[in-house]
């Protein structure tokens, strides 16, 4: 079975109240076609971030709007779609209400976050009592880099370097923190599956095994009772649409094969063929292949 971890369907209220998305992003049967003509089974879908809420009313609105919208998709295509419900951060009650409501009655099972939230990061206590559900009823947790305001754009605005460069380290970071804050460590039952690879956190696998080492050889830096890379290589991360060997090549060195989920990014991204074709060209069993493309998220869902 080929599974899409990352695609996307936005309700066209939320569409109209976003400063960034278009028609594209709510048009169900344009995804369906693809996922048709690509031969792709089921997709994950989660929420791409955006600044409509500000214009909504609030989180606890969008979530509302955003999570009916996409029950009405899985009860509409019930082999084709996965939900993965946005919580109303703010209100840890809140949170913990619409998770039991998209749950139980609306048919989500997973949850969709942001890498941040106005600079909180996902291991601030709010987040605790998600985690703890999440562990405890074996709720995956997708994560998507935080399109607003994420890290480095009070410094630097452009159009270009924002999306490349800053949504990819607030993901970094926001990994980083869950790691220092050891919620890794205490929740580490919960499945988190960060977008893009969990941003430049594979290639940074032996600057913090070595540098964690030098200082705590001075005391400088709390003990993690492990190395970092031995929490690190325990999340799951998605593909994200990428064309290109080399994220997988150092992906797999961290993570390994079973904790790497092909993903679209539909609709941001359209070359679903390219895509799919750079994990058959890896230098990996077919079986590895066949558990990216869509086996080892099926094991995790099951």
């Amino acid at each position: 079975m080929i599974i899409d971890s990352h695609s996307h369907y936005l309700a066209q209220e939320i569409i109209d109240n976003a400063h960034f998305f278009s028609k594209a992003w709510g048009d169900i049967e344009t995804q369906v076609k693809m996922m048709d003509d690509a031969g792709v089974d089921m997709a994950v879908l989660s929420y791409p971030t955006s600044d409509a809420h500000l214009k909504l009313g609030g989180q606890d609105k969008l979530a509302r709007i955003y999570n009916e919208t996409i029950a009405k998709i899985i009860k509409r295509y019930p082999k084709r779609f996965i939900g993965a419900a946005v919580l109303p951060v703010g209100n840890q009650q809140e949170m913990l209400d619409e998770l039991k409501r998209a749950k139980e009655e609306l048919g989500f099972k997973a949850i969709s976050l942001a890498s941040s939230y106005n600079a909180i990061y996902l291991d601030d206590i709010l987040f605790h009592p998600i985690y703890k559900v999440a562990q405890t009823e074996r709720i995956p947790i997708f994560v998507h880099s935080q399109i607003v305001n994420p890290i480095g754009v009070e410094r630097v605005q452009d159009p270009l370097l924002t999306p490349v460069i800053e949504y990819v380290f607030d993901t970094t970071i926001c990994i980083g923190k869950l790691l220092m804050a050891e919620i890794l460590r205490e929740y580490s039952g919960v499945k988190f599956i960060f977008a893009y690879f969990g941003g430049v956190i594979p290639h940074l696998a032996q600057r913090f095994d070595s540098t964690y080492q030098m200082l705590r050889g001075i005391n400088f830096v709390k003990d993690l009772k492990k190395s970092p890379t031995d929490y690190l290589k325990n999340i799951y991360v998605d593909t994200s649409g990428d064309t290109r060997k080399a994220n997988f090549i150092a992906s797999l060195e961290l993570f390994g094969p079973s904790h790497i989920f092909w993903g679209s990014d539909w609709p941001a991204k359209k070359d679903i063929a390219s895509s799919m074709q750079v994990v058959k060209d890896l230098d990996i069993s077919e079986q590895d292949k066949n558990g990216i493309l869509g086996g080892n998220l099926e094991g995790l869902l099951e």
